[in-house]
């Protein structure tokens, strides 16, 4: 158990819901940082009934001062932040050739940029004090590419090398930065892309299971507990990887 203190962007649905309450059930202080605020508040409420310490606070990782604020909230409510978990993202699907430099950008400020402010505000009080947990979430589009996600594959790409770079820089000081690449999740955005194929749905999804070794789609809490490990006291000694969470689709 851990009584550190965890900032999770993106932490209120999906795979970061699955961080956030991973986080409060292991101990963690939670601060669930969601541009939804009533998610948020619902799902720092689940953790705060299950036993654990969390709470909401509305950000926007596409502005600097939205993500300063954020981090100024957390010290003065929960203490240092001391784990820090990238999760905020946003795709769509669609040919590279019919993406607009507008799609660029905001797939950028949301995967990329939103994910250096946050590291840029929490890392350095976590040199001062000798201790730090980076755990980006990347993606397996970041490692072998992905049909429809060119731009947001280059992003996770991005991450995945910022990490290691990151990990390198500040080895020395008692902070590891580490990326989890989550394959097919069974997510609401997942099940809002099978909806919006053209296709039928259940056969969308059916083909991304069928295509896992393990015959099943991930789930957050899957993510969560590689997330856990990382962001663990235990893990001191592991900084600058990448781990798959995928079923054994990606073996690389």
């Amino acid at each position: 158990m851990s009584t550190r203190t965890a900032f999770v962007t993106g932490g209120a649905q999906g795979i970061g819901k699955g961080i956030t309450t991973t986080l409060g059930a292991h101990g963690f202080a939670v601060a669930v940082v969601d541009l939804n605020t009533e998610a948020a508040q619902a799902t720092a409420a689940e953790i705060v009934e299950a036993g654990g310490r969390a709470i909401a606070v509305a950000a926007d990782v596409t502005d600097t001062a939205s993500v300063q604020a954020a981090v100024k909230t957390v010290t003065e409510e929960l203490g240092p932040i001391e784990v820090a978990v990238n999760n905020a993202g946003w795709d769509d699907f669609m040919p590279f050739l019919k993406t607009t430099e507008d799609f660029w950008d905001r797939i950028l400020e949301i995967n990329f940029k939103g994910m250096l402010r946050v590291t840029h505000a929490v890392v350095p009080g976590m040199v001062e004090r000798g201790f730090g947990r980076v755990v980006n979430i990347g993606s397996d589009a970041g490692r072998v590419g992905s049909s429809l996600e060119a731009v947001y594959s280059g992003a996770k790409g991005g991450t995945i090398a910022f990490t290691k770079t990151l990990a390198r820089e500040v080895a020395t000081k008692g902070v590891t930065a580490n990326t989890v690449c989550p394959g097919p999740t069974d997510t609401p955005a997942l099940r809002k892309f099978a909806d919006a194929s053209g296709q039928d749905a259940d056969k969308v999804i059916g083909g991304m299971t069928r295509a896992v070794p393990m015959k099943r789609l991930g789930l957050p809490e899957d993510v969560a507990a590689a997330v856990a490990f990382f962001a663990s006291d235990a893990a001191g000694y592991i900084t600058g990887q990448t781990l798959s969470v995928s079923g054994g689709l990606t073996m690389a």
